[in-house]
């Protein structure tokens, strides 16, 4: 068992976890980060991400040790009645910080919500979906549906599927807050709940945040490509002399105008608003004259390298990057090293020694959590249904002679 500072956010929580994908683990690790118990059960051949890529040339899933850090691993085969009836009593089980379940797994009988709320009347469950319907949903399945693929990659090219789980990420750390935030009812009101999104509404969601209803609707606007442009202000990709490519950024006026000055280009910019008129300080005009300013800038780049840019930019302030690959990036960013405070070098057992990252976050109130490797397959199982259904061993042990409990 992995023992928890009492000094963390979220000491003495205990959060029961079914889930799979990206969503539900991500918020389950990320509150494990704060200091929570976090048990995550699974069935005793694994969850369904327990062999998804990226994996080691044994078939150990990386992807399954990155989002299950720091967590209890109880394995369990709750298809069977008497399995569902430990995972019910393990999410019912008593105590003012216990009795919170989040899943994206919609169990049925006595693992849905009015079956574990009758045993337990203050349960917090926390339920993802694909769609609001019900309906199974993945980021590659939200992204085209709502038309963010239309609007990437170069004019002219075809629909591009994002490689990041965005709409993942943002749910599964709108779980996180949606958990506390009824754990914090409770705490005020002594009721629990049934608390519900899905992955399709958090990126509708965003869209709407972000204005792009609003494009369609009151401006009757189907936005376009545009490469690597940054849309509605100035940002830009460039080659360089050695080959490398940068982006660089013009969006606020402070960086607008630090990028002019860097480049000297000053005047160039002055004949290029006679030209247009367009004022080139307002984000907008920046937008619209994006193809003459890139023109403009181009030779600066093409005539300089990497290591003659850096110090410059860096100098003057400038909001810039190198484009790397994954590879590049591990292997030459200090910020994806212990160097950075929240990375540690870590064993993770039967995969091997990597920088592992802790939480992003630190706060005067609570010393950030130390990184935690993964649990095996079912490592907490007798601990767990010692602790906290408080089994005897005998017991236990019939379980697992049973297969209704597996352990390593």
């Amino acid at each position: 068992m992995v023992h928890m500072m009492s000094t963390t956010p979220l000491a003495g929580l205990r959060v029961i976890e079914s889930g799979a994908f990206v969503a539900v683990p991500f918020a389950a690790m990320t509150m494990a980060q704060m200091g929570a118990d976090v048990i995550r059960v699974d069935r005793l051949q694994g969850g369904l991400d327990a062999h998804r890529w990226p994996v080691t040339a044994t078939g150990e899933s990386l992807f399954w040790a990155g989002l299950n850090k720091g967590k209890r691993s109880l394995a369990l085969d709750f298809a069977q009645p008497e399995g569902a009836e430990i995972l019910a009593a393990l999410i019912t089980a008593p105590g003012p910080d216990a009795g919170v379940f989040l899943t994206n797994l919609r169990g049925r009988g006595p693992l849905d919500y009015p079956a574990l709320s009758a045993r337990r009347a203050d349960l917090i469950m926390v339920s993802l979906t694909g769609t609001r319907r019900g309906e199974p949903a993945v980021d590659y399945t939200v992204n085209p549906s709502l038309g963010f693929p239309m609007a990437t990659g170069q004019p002219g090219s075809d629909p591009v599927a994002h490689v990041l789980p965005a709409w993942d990420l943002i749910a599964g750390q709108m779980l996180v807050n949606t958990t506390l935030a009824a754990e914090r009812h409770r705490l005020r009101s002594g009721a629990g709940q049934l608390a519900e999104l899905s992955l399709k509404d958090v990126a509708a969601g965003v869209m709407g945040h972000l204005g792009i209803i609003a494009e369609v609707a009151i401006n009757g606007v189907d936005r376009a490509k545009a490469g690597n442009s940054l849309y509605g202000a100035y940002g830009q990709d460039f080659l360089c002399a050695d080959g490398q490519r940068v982006m660089v950024i013009g969006l606020t006026d402070r960086q607008w105008r630090g990028l002019v000055k860097v480049t000297d280009t000053g005047q160039q910019m002055i004949a290029l608003q006679a030209q247009t008129g367009l004022d080139l300080s307002q984000e907008g005009h920046r937008w619209q004259a994006r193809h003459h300013i890139t023109a403009a800038l181009a030779p600066w780049f093409a005539s300089r390298t990497i290591d003659q840019i850096a110090p410059v930019f860096d100098g003057a302030g400038l909001t810039w990057s190198v484009f790397r690959s994954f590879a590049g990036a591990v292997q030459q960013d200090p910020d994806l090293s212990p160097d950075n405070p929240m990375f540690a070098l870590l064993d993770q057992p039967g995969i091997g020694r990597y920088p592992v990252p802790g939480s992003p976050v630190t706060s005067t109130a609570h010393a950030r959590l130390p990184p935690q490797p993964a649990p095996q397959l079912g490592q907490h199982s007798e601990a767990v249904l010692a602790d906290v259904l408080g089994l005897s061993s005998g017991a236990i042990g019939g379980l697992i002679d049973r297969g209704i409990v597996g352990r390593i």
